[in-house]
């Protein structure tokens, strides 16, 4: 079946270890390609938030009568404070009360949120049954739809339950976009900006030459952020589909950002602490002589144009500086006591440091704090 975009991730040797990520501007060739992929399926079970069950419920439903599959539906309110393993749990016993095997499957139609958890779902459920994701914000398909990372949150902690369980297909319609608030959507630029940082500086002058276009939806500039975004993480990914090195660059500013999200009660979107956490780390490898004063000023000038920093004040906050310390000593990135930090040596190239002390990160945070 032709497509508009299409990229193909490979996730080990074996031939069938591969899935495809689709990029198109509507939902018309989904049913198709569900059909042809999942032959020996009986049943689809589409998972929504709140949010996504109005906006896409009623027209997915229709366009997949056409594959012929019994067709059930799973919907959860929205937002972080419900991506936890009680949730999960009720997925579970719906998949028990429609009697799905280990051939059907499962559709992740949302956000990261709604992604990470039916992944889970799917990596757990009967030891493992497939699914593919229907990313419907930014976020989702430039980053958390493609790679195979699924989990929920435990005790605040983010993804701290969770497991590598990779997509059969990943079907990105980027008119789902429209319907995304302002805020939301330029939520997701952040984790597009990383890629500029970590791999691609072609990709991140795009970014500054185009921000008109992109804050407004072009279609042609959000066709070339996501696709290019997406082959990005597939060259990352490809080359370490578990994290067990390079994949670890994938977090540039979500050690901090990740500890600001939770201080904050989520109150921040991800992306908008994840733009936070990424120049927290520029401070650090400013003071490391890796980069210049200059580029951190550049990169606070391309994330402002993005509506994406603004410092948080002291005052307004119930939390010390001190206290996002110790929250990043809870992420899930330790290794050996230590945290794994990223940080940039030049724009499109980034490494993994594990000798970053306290007091460097002190002078990374108190960069995103006033007051």
């Amino acid at each position: 079946m032709n497509v508009s975009k299409k990229l193909n991730v490979k996730v080990g040797s074996e031939e069938n270890k591969s899935y495809d990520i689709i990029v198109e501007s509507n939902f018309d060739k989904l049913s198709g390609l569900l059909s042809e992929l999942f032959l020996s399926c009986n049943k689809l079970m589409l998972v929504f938030d709140s949010n996504t069950d109005r906006f896409f419920k009623g027209r997915l439903v229709q366009k997949l009568k056409n594959t012929g599959k019994e067709l059930h539906t799973f919907t959860f309110p929205a937002g972080e404070d419900n991506k936890n393993i009680s949730t999960v749990q009720s997925l579970y016993e719906e998949l028990i009360n429609k009697n799905f095997e280990r051939k059907d499957v499962i559709l992740a139609v949302g956000g990261g949120v709604v992604g990470d958890l039916a992944g889970f779902a799917a990596a757990t459920y009967l030891r493992g049954i497939r699914f593919a994701g229907i990313p419907t914000t930014l976020l989702a398909m430039s980053d958390s739809s493609v790679g195979g990372k699924t989990g929920v949150d435990f005790m605040a902690y983010k993804n701290m339950v969770g497991a590598f369980h990779q997509p059969s297909l990943v079907y990105m319609n980027t008119d789902s976009l429209t319907s995304l608030p302002e805020r939301e959507y330029l939520s997701g630029v952040a984790e597009v900006i990383k890629y500029g940082y970590i791999w691609d500086k072609e990709f991140l002058s795009y970014l500054k030459e185009n921000t008109d276009k992109i804050i407004s939806k072009d279609e042609e500039a959000l066709e070339y952020i996501i696709y290019n975004s997406c082959r990005i993480k597939k060259e990352v990914v490809e080359n370490d589909p578990l994290e067990k090195g390079l994949r670890a660059i994938l977090n540039f500013g979500h050690t901090i950002g990740h500890a600001v999200e939770k201080l904050m009660n989520f109150d921040l979107l991800h992306g908008e602490c994840v733009a936070l956490g990424m120049i927290s780390a520029c401070r650090m490898a400013v003071e490391r002589g890796l980069v210049s004063e200059s580029e951190l000023e550049d990169m606070k000038k391309i994330l402002t144009e993005y509506k994406l920093f603004n410092k948080i004040s002291l005052s307004a906050v119930d939390f010390s500086i001190e206290d996002v310390l110790k929250a990043t000593k809870s992420d899930k990135k330790m290794q050996g006591g230590k945290i794994k930090f990223i940080l940039t040596k030049e724009v499109g190239k980034a490494e993994i440091y594990t000798d970053i002390t306290d007091e460097e990160m002190i002078v990374g945070i108190k960069e995103i704090f006033e007051g």
